[in-house]
Parts: structure tokens; C-alpha cells; sequence
């Protein structure tokens, strides 16, 4: 059995107080507050950004060991060379997250590809092929034209996860490509009976290997919430 990883895309919300954060809760306590509740975290702040040491080693501190990162990709890497020659470009983005790896709080790095950008697959095998082994890579495709035996079979070649993304707009087929799995749900809203489906499709896929879902952040702590139930409902 493989663990399940619950958690939100992102932590820097006062407005979760006081449903998720203690209402006197400063925001630099946040995070470690949110490590007692939930086992990892999707961060957003990789898009844009390099990480700094500092800032990594800060996140690190404030975590229990276990708990898990999962960190977007560069947009340069996924949207300005559209993962086209950017080898160079992932290598100098994964060498940042050095400090979580070497701390073994790196989860997936998940690369979200734009919506407009069509399934290529000798592009996709020849990024595939430059990623190190022992990163977890997950990949979000958001045009359908991916959603193909010959894709899944690449990611499949490279152990590399085809990211399983839920929205009002698209949802990706439920095809595991890897020896873990990788949730991203988007919906506004989860009613009892969709957690309750959600958990047990956790539970199947964990059979699987490690499985890491994310409830889409808000300035409402639903999502937050949801992923506490996922994990008490999934007995993590």
C-alpha cells in the first residue's frame, strides 16, 4: 500500500481563520499549523519564482518530517518554451529544490502545460528523457489531444505520472502511468456523497503506490477541509 499525501494548493490564508487556522493565529505560524493538519501542500510560488535556500530551509523547519512539497514547474520550462529544449531550463529548476530533496520532503513536481499547446509526442518523449529518475514527475496536459495510448505509454516509459485534474472545464481520464498518483481537484464545491466517492478512488489508488490529492485553494477554507475529511475518511 502506498501512502496518501492530502492537501490545498497553497497555506497564506488569514480568511481560513477560524475554521481551519486558530483565530489569534499568526501568519508566520501558518504553515506549521497547517503540518498538523495535513501531510503536504502543492506550491503555486515555483511558477513564477526560483525558491531561494532561505525560504526553502524556512519551509523545511516548520514541518514535520514527512510531510510533503509538491511544486509547480518554472513557467519558462511549461509556458515560454512549452517544455521545447528546456532541458536546461528543468535542470537549473530542480537543482533550487535541492534543500527539499535532500531533506526528503520533495514530492512531485508537477508540470502544467498550457491549455493551448497540443499533444507532441516526440517533444514529449525527448523532455521525458532529459528528467532525472528519481524526481517524481507529474504532468498536466489541458488539451484533449493528449488524452492518448501514445502519451500514457511515454509517461508510462519514463515512470512519470499523468496528473489526474478535475475542473468545470475538462476532466482528465483516470489512467495511472506511474507508481504513484497525482489529484488535482478543482471543483468549487465537493458535496458529502462526491467526497465520500473521492476517498474510496484514493483508497483503490493507493493500492497502487503513493497517491497525493489538492483541493483547489480559496479564500474560504472549504478546500482545506476537504482534505482533512479525505484523510481521516482514507485512515491517513
Amino acid at each position: 500500500m502506498g501512502k496518501i499525501f492530502a492537501g490545498t494548493s497553497g497555506w497564506a490564508y488569514a480568511t481560513w481563520k477560524p475554521a481551519f487556522y486558530p483565530a489569534k493565529l499568526p501568519s508566520a505560524k501558518f504553515l506549521s499549523h497547517y503540518s498538523t493538519r495535513l501531510n503536504s501542500v502543492e506550491v503555486n510560488y515555483t511558477f513564477r519564482r526560483f525558491p531561494s535556500e532561505k525560504l526553502l530551509q524556512g519551509w523545511i523547519a516548520a514541518t514535520p518530517p514527512g510531510f510533503q512539497f509538491a511544486v509547480k514547474a518554472h513557467q519558462k520550462i511549461t509556458h515560454i518554451l512549452r517544455l521545447r529544449y528546456a532541458a536546461e531550463a528543468a535542470s537549473g529548476f530542480l537543482r533550487s529544490l535541492e534543500p527539499l530533496r535532500s531533506s526528503g520532503k520533495l514530492g512531485p513536481v508537477l508540470f502544467q502545460v498550457p491549455p493551448n499547446l497540443k499533444c507532441d509526442l516526440p517533444m514529449l518523449k525527448d523532455f521525458l528523457a532529459g528528467l532525472p529518475r528519481d524526481i517524481r514527475a507529474a504532468f498536466e496536459f489541458r488539451h484533449e489531444s493528449w488524452f492518448d495510448d501514445g502519451a500514457f505509454s511515454a509517461l508510462r516509459d519514463a515512470n512519470a505520472a499523468l496528473c489526474q485534474a478535475e475542473s468545470e472545464n475538462l476532466e482528465t481520464p483516470h489512467v495511472v502511468t506511474a507508481d504513484f498518483s497525482y489529484l488535482r481537484l478543482r471543483n468549487e464545491s465537493y458535496s458529502p456523497k462526491a467526497r465520500s466517492a473521492i476517498a474510496a478512488r484514493v483508497k483503490e489508488l493507493a493500492k497502487t503506490g503513493d497517491v497525493f490529492t489538492y483541493f483547489k485553494h480559496e479564500e474560504t477554507p472549504e478546500g482545506a477541509l476537504y482534505a482533512v475529511g479525505l484523510l481521516e475518511a482514507a485512515g491517513s
